[in-house]
This record gives structure tokens, sequence and C-alpha cells, in this order.
């Protein structure tokens, strides 16, 4: 077993071992494992039961991964996106009122046009119509939605008559959300295995006595799990929403402004993470771009086409891959051993049930400080390029909505160059892409 490992994944080529390897893969699982607890509990604010969403979120992640070490030879791990279930939940769902089966059929369609981009090798077109700094702009501010996200998930970020919003008041359930985040800003600062696991299983403890012993869940509204209720230990996984789609009914002109964005967003993080992690993991071939880039971006494609019809929101490369990158780990059995690593967790979910909404928060507010990394890197210099960014930075969050932040940064970066006598410079992939978001912000707020 070990020489065939050796032999398919060419690890001695790449220097590395097969004990690194594998070190390296649980390593890379550990730092991204909060994802089957966390997407879970987004998706569910869309109407996809939580357990239906552990199985979605754990299979297609043991799929994907599987197939990204088999035939991408990329120590990457595939899973659900953040950011995306964000998008899919609380813009296309939740503020588009879009019914859930026809945003999931919305979905399928936007990784069937993300599979043929990649199919046809055309990512150069929206890459090179995209400018950087509005790349960065836009990853920013996913990152600083996410941890708003957080923040409100624990009622720590409440509505304001006065201030339009403003700090709740520190009762047990804030108060052990905010000893929680500390615990997991702590274990990341001290690059703990699975830090953001680790937070969240340490806040749910701290959570038990909340109801019990101390103070109430009352300022919850119902359905978010604010209180630890032991419900069992294993279950058989949950197929319920397994086909639960409706793609016929997204086939609708309305809906093709968010087709769009779910297309360039879910392209956008693929590509920024793919570059990102062989830049830091000096895996990058002769031309400069990442190895195996054409047969990792199949992969990606195809598991966001799965992700659909297994009932949950889009998957991308997992930036946490660094982990086990910086374990070592530089061949594609690192992501097959993080495939694996996902099936016991299959028959898990009344056990990852027990994980109250406060518990979640800190990691989604630690993972918007890993995204707004690339904030140093745009060039506040150049106007034309910092203005466009800046506001996807802050429309995003301040809007509650990816989609329109994107939109109008796109719609503002056209303009001002427009205005200050550079069209010409504009692509004319980024003409198509603005007009498409100005059709979706006169639906959305027209």
């Amino acid at each position: 077993i070990a020489r065939f490992l050796d032999q398919f994944f060419q690890i001695a080529a790449s220097g590395s071992t097969i004990r690194t390897e594998l070190i390296a893969g649980l390593t890379t699982f550990l730092a991204a494992s909060y994802v089957i607890i966390v997407n879970p509990n987004i998706i569910a604010n869309a109407g996809i039961p939580f357990s239906a969403g552990v199985t979605a979120t754990v299979l297609v992640s043991f799929v994907s991964s599987v197939a990204m070490g088999f035939y991408g030879k990329s120590p990457i791990l595939v899973a659900p996106a953040m950011g995306m279930n964000a998008l899919f939940t609380y813009t296309i769902v939740l503020g588009a009122h879009i019914p859930l089966p026809t945003a999931l059929g919305c979905t399928f369609i936007a990784a069937l046009l993300f599979c043929i981009m990649a199919l046809f090798n055309l990512r150069s077109l929206l890459v090179e119509a995209i400018p950087v700094a509005l790349r960065y702009g836009i990853g920013c501010g996913i990152g600083v939605f996410l941890a708003l996200l957080g923040l409100v998930n624990a009622k720590f970020v409440v509505s304001d008559p006065a201030t339009v919003v403003a700090l709740a008041p520190f009762t047990a359930p804030v108060l052990t959300f905010l000893a929680g985040c500390l615990l997991t800003m702590f274990f990341v600062i001290r690059r703990v295995p699975g830090a953001l696991m680790a937070g969240m299983a340490i806040t749910t403890i701290l959570a038990i006595p909340i109801g019990r012993w101390y103070g109430d869940g009352s300022a919850y509204p119902p359905g978010v799990p604010e209180l630890v209720n032991w419900t069992g230990f294993v279950a058989l996984p949950d197929f319920s929403f397994i086909g639960q789609i409706d793609i016929l009914g997204a086939f609708k002109f309305a809906y093709l402004p968010m087709i769009f964005v779910l297309l360039v967003t879910n392209f956008l993080e693929a590509m920024s993470t793919f570059m990102a992690l062989a830049e830091a993991g000096n895996l990058n071939g002769e031309d400069g771009m990442p190895k195996n880039m054409r047969e990792s971006m199949h992969i990606d494609a195809l598991a966001a086409l799965l992700s659909a019809p297994l009932g949950t929101s889009p998957t991308t490369a997992y930036l946490e891959s660094a982990a086990g990158i910086a374990q070592g780990g530089r061949t594609g059995l690192v992501a097959v051993v993080c495939g694996v690593m996902f099936i016991p967790f299959l028959f898990l979910s009344p056990v990852l049930s027990l994980v109250p909404s406060i518990a979640t928060a800190p990691a989604l507010v630690m993972v918007g400080v890993f995204m707004v990394e690339c904030l140093g890197k745009i060039n506040w210099g150049d106007m034309e390029d910092a203005i466009p960014a800046f506001l996807a930075l802050i429309l995003i969050p301040l809007g509650y909505s990816i989609t329109l932040g994107i939109a109008l940064s796109f719609i503002a970066f056209v303009a001002l160059k427009a205005m200050n006598g550079k069209a010409r410079q504009i692509p004319m992939a980024m003409w198509v892409a603005t007009a498409i978001c100005a059709l979706l912000v006169a639906q959305l707020k027209g």
C-alpha cells in the first residue's frame, strides 16, 4: 500500500513522505472541521433541516476532497464555502424571497456554468476582466459580513432605534459568547490544531449551565439553538433533503443576476484560494501558475455542481489547507485523508446539534479575520481602484447582502473609469458583468 501511495501521488518526488502527508491531512481537517457544524447552522436559516445539512456537508466534502486528491493531485480540502452559504441563505433565499428548491436550482445552474468555464479553460476571461483591487475588496467584504453574522447570531450586536445597531447587554449568553470568542482567538494565536473546533467545543460546554444554573435563552427568537439540549449520540444520516431541487423553475430571466453573482463569487473565491495556497506552499509550476490548476478547477467546479442536489450551498477550495501545507503536505494524499476524516460525522448529527449559535459565532468571527488578510494588498493610493474596493468592503456587510455589495462595486468601478475618460480600458467582459449587475440592482431595489 505504501509503495502504491508513493508511486501514485509521487510523494517521494515532491520531497515529502507518507507519514508527513498523513499528518498534514489530519492537520488540514482539524483546521477546517468547523464547517461540519457552521455550514448546517447557516443553511438551516434557509429552511434546510440541521441533520440534513450535516449529511449534505459531510457527503460533498468527502467526495470532493477525495476527488481532488486522486484527480487534482493537490493537497487541498474542498467543502461548502463560508460566504457562499451566507450568500445563498441571507441574500438569495431570505433577501430575494426565492423559494428554497428554486434557489438550489440557481446554484446548480451557476455551478454548471462554472464547469463549462473550467472545462474550456475560460477562467482568464473573468479573471482578467475584474480588477485585482476589486477582487480583494469583495473577499474582505464577505469576511466582514461573516464576522457580522457571527456577532448577530450571538445576539452581541442588536438593532437599536436610536443608533441603528448597538451592543447588547451582558446577559449570560452574551458573556458565554465573549468567553468563547476570547478562547478561540487565543487558540488561533497559539496555533492550536483545530483551534476553531476546539473553541466551539469549549463554548458549548460553557453554555450548558445557561437556563439551568443561571440566565436563560429568552432573548433568542424561536428556532435559534440557544440552549444545549441532549438528544442522543448517534443517528442514521438524514437524506430527506437530497434531490429537493427545482432546476426548471430557476430558468427565469429574473433569476439571471442571482446566477451570475453565484458564479462570479464562487469563481473568484476558488481562484484566489488556489493562488494563495500555491504561493504559501511553493506549489507553482514553471509558468508561475499553481500546479495541476486545470485539474483542480475541474474538481472544484464538479463539487459545486454536486452541492445543490445534495442540499447545500456551493463548495470551494479551503484556505485552511495552508495548515496542512505548512506541515509539509505536498500531494493529493493530504486531500484524500481530509475527505475520509469527514465520514464518521455522517452519523453524529445529534452530537453536532448540541452546539448552540453562541458557540459557532466565534468561528464565524475568526473566519472573517482570516478573509480580510488581503486588505493590505489594495493600493489605497489609486482612488480609481480603492473606491470600488472600499464600496465592496463596506456595502456587503452594511447592506447585509453579498449580491448587492458586489453589484454596486462593479457599477461604481465602470462608472468612475468612464467618467475619467478611460472607458476603453474596461474589458468587454466587465461591461457585460456590470450590465447584469445593473439589472440585479433594479430588480432588488427598483
